[in-house]
């Protein structure tokens, strides 16, 4: 069973940056895909960012494009998603998530998800 969790979330100003961590325990990733997915109050889970563990595939949204940037450590079990330009549009509960799918902008797909963390842009 894997574990997750992120971390680095907090409140910044409009324009500033912030990195998000994803720390992951208990399981071998290596065919595994890494997403971060967000969820503002209201709205349904929408996805942000996703990379494989193997290789060197990186997918966006066409929202953060431009703006944020995944990437990872392989040896510390860490995925990263370092955030700039931050809009106040950002602003949402981050989720780290792990699946062996292919289809890495469907949350459904993810087996595994962390607790989330606050990012909060403010004007």
């Amino acid at each position: 069973q894997v574990q997750l969790v992120e971390s680095g979330g907090g409140l910044v100003q409009a324009g500033g940056s912030l990195r998000l961590s994803c720390a992951a325990s208990g399981h071998t990733f290596s065919n595994y895909v890494m997403g971060w997915f967000r969820q503002a109050p209201g709205k349904e889970r929408e996805f942000v960012a996703a990379i494989k563990w193997i290789g060197t595939s990186t997918y966006y949204a066409d929202s953060v494009k431009g703006r944020f940037t995944i990437s990872r450590d392989n040896a510390k079990n860490t995925v990263y998603l370092q955030m700039n330009s931050l809009k106040p549009e950002d602003t949402a509960v981050y989720y780290c998530a792990a699946t062996a799918r292919s289809s890495y902008w469907d949350p459904v797909a993810y087996y595994y998800w962390g607790q989330g963390t606050q990012v909060t842009v403010s004007s």
